[in-house]
């Protein structure tokens, strides 16, 4: 290479180099405008922007304290839930308990009248119906008795065989 040659590539490559340095501050420059404009429009929403975060946090503040009542009566009333919870268990085993114990009295109740009815009714056999059936018996002795001393004869053919018709 000649150093003509090498003048004229060296020449290209600074030309290039300022084209180039020529471009970055074009860009640098559209950069410092737009970085202007958006400067501009958040200089301009910036203040709404406090005033929605400052209605914000008071919205913020005032929930919490609602929140904390209702916490408060909610705690409330589940504790006097628990409390009437615990008065409806005890009445309900103070009733659960009184009723196994009228249910013991009224099975002994029945027990003792049963076995009452029973002996009543055994002393009824005894007494009464044992004493009939035997004078019923001594009666019906007496009847065949007196029908075979006063009836005198045989009994006719007839007869006998309408007795034997009625075992058969």
């Amino acid at each position: 290479m000649t150093q003509e040659s090498l003048v004229q590539v060296m020449t290209a490559a600074v030309v290039i180099s300022a084209i180039a340095l020529l471009a970055q501050a074009l860009m640098v420059l559209g950069m410092f405008r737009t970085i202007k404009s958006l400067q501009q429009q958040i200089s301009q929403f910036l203040p709404r922007a406090e005033t929605f975060l400052s209605s914000t946090e008071k919205a913020l503040a005032e929930s919490q304290k609602q929140i904390k009542e209702v916490t408060a009566r909610a705690t409330e009333v589940l504790d006097s839930t628990q409390k009437q919870l615990a008065k409806v268990d005890s009445f309900v085993e103070d009733a659960t308990a009184r009723a196994r114990v009228q249910m013991e009295r009224l099975e002994l109740v029945l027990d003792d009248t049963v076995s009452r009815v029973h002996h009543t009714v055994v002393q009824l056999n005894n007494g009464v119906m044992r004493p009939l059936r035997e004078v019923s018996g001594l009666a019906a002795g007496v009847k065949a008795a007196f029908q075979h001393f006063l009836g005198g004869g045989r009994s006719s053919v007839a007869q006998a065989t309408s007795d034997e018709e009625m075992f058969i």
